[in-house]
């Protein structure tokens, strides 16, 4: 029963909650069926079967990322993260410096390194 891996009593949890949930539980799912065909192909002597597993690992992925999407779709949170950290290059710990950098700039209300006085004065 899916509600066994509920935090708080179901009645509390709003519907936006548990439909969020039912995809996470769903991603993990997927997540962990990649993983089992991926170590069963890993495994496997026989080329044929080999080339069946990962077929349906493809498959695993492909419905994976379906949940990822819905997922960034209903979460503003989990958007905001995807659109810094996916999809980037180079080290993952250099493009969160990066982005706490901008976000830093961003609050300070800086312009190019300026306070940002100049924009006040009447041109």
């Amino acid at each position: 029963m899916s509600s066994e891996s509920y935090h708080e009593p179901i009645e509390l949890i709003s519907s936006q909650t548990r439909d969020l949930h039912r995809g996470i539980v769903s991603l993990i799912e997927e997540l962990e069926a990649i993983d089992w065909y991926q170590q069963r192909a890993g495994a496997c002597s026989d080329g044929e079967l080999r080339a069946v597993l990962l077929h349906h690992r493809d498959e695993e992925i492909e419905h994976a990322m379906m949940n990822l999407e819905w997922l960034r779709r209903h979460s503003p949170e989990l958007d905001d993260k995807a659109r810094i950290y996916l999809f980037t290059e180079g080290p993952i710990l250099d493009v969160e410096a990066r982005a706490q950098a901008a976000q830093a700039r961003d609050s300070s209300g800086a312009a190019g390194g300026t306070l940002g006085i100049g924009s006040l004065r009447r041109a």
